[in-house]
């Protein structure tokens, strides 16, 4: 009891010291992946409650972002890979110092919330449940879709899984198994875990598994840098971890 009331005052303490200081209250847009969909909704609430700041979240996956950014477009914190905000720091378009590693997920398995739950517990387990699915949803364009791909051909599949893959945009892929549009869905643990109707089965194995690593970083050209920092500082805080692994995501190293 004792440690929850210290973790407890630990949190609010933090939250107080967010409020300090802050006169007026800022509109923060974020460009982010529906990868930490779960983690930023969460997370952002809980911030906009602690400080008057209000938040405008744009998700879409990694290159649409990049491209966007690339393109032009404002923001004041995107939610990218870290090559991608590493790219964007050299081009001048991030703060150096505000870019922070949230953490990384890996890929899992799901089925239709109550359906049978295939074996995927080995390389070859994982083989013959993707063999005899007759369907398989995945994100076409997004960074959980290249290691499935990857993993495929890696097993000596990708010609036969061909017909039996249905690509999706990152936001409506675990949908296509709520629906029984597919039998399978495979994508980043987030999206499985935020789906009510979907249930997760298992990540890869980790013979085949990779990770899809998210970075944050504030625009060098935002109105509203104080802002824009002190949401960076909130989300990369140790109150924050609960939230991110409840949602699937490993928290970077201090």
């Amino acid at each position: 009891m004792m440690i929850r009331l210290l973790i407890a005052a630990a949190n609010m303490g933090f939250l107080c010291l967010l409020a300090v200081g802050i006169a007026d209250a800022a509109e923060i847009k974020v460009l982010s992946s529906p990868g930490v969909r779960g983690i930023v909704s969460e997370l952002s609430g809980k911030f906009e409650g602690a400080t008057g700041h209000k938040l405008v979240v744009d998700f879409a996956v990694f290159v649409d972002l990049k491209r966007r950014i690339d393109a032009g477009e404002t923001f004041d914190i995107a939610i990218l890979s870290p090559a991608m905000i590493d790219d964007l720091i050299q081009l001048g378009k991030v703060a150096a110092d505000t870019r922070a590693n949230l953490g990384r997920t890996g890929v899992g398995v799901a089925v239709r919330k109550g359906a049978p739950k295939p074996d995927i517990g080995s390389v070859q387990a994982f083989k013959r449940t993707m063999l005899n699915a007759n369907s398989v949803a995945y994100v076409q364009s997004g960074g959980s879709g290249k290691i499935f791909l990857s993993a495929l051909d890696r097993l000596g599949i990708a010609a036969e899984m061909k017909p039996k893959l249905k690509g999706y945009d990152e936001s409506s892929t675990v949908n296509a198994v709520v629906t029984g549009e597919a039998e399978l869905v495979v994508i980043g643990f987030g999206p499985i875990l935020a789906a009510p109707g979907a249930e997760l089965v298992g990540g890869l194995p980790s013979e085949i598994q990779s990770y899809v690593h998210f970075t944050a970083g504030a625009s060098a050209t935002t109105k509203e840098p104080e802002a824009a920092r002190a949401l960076i500082r909130y989300l990369t805080a140790p109150a924050a971890a609960p939230v991110m692994k409840a949602n699937g995501l490993e928290p970077a190293a201090p």
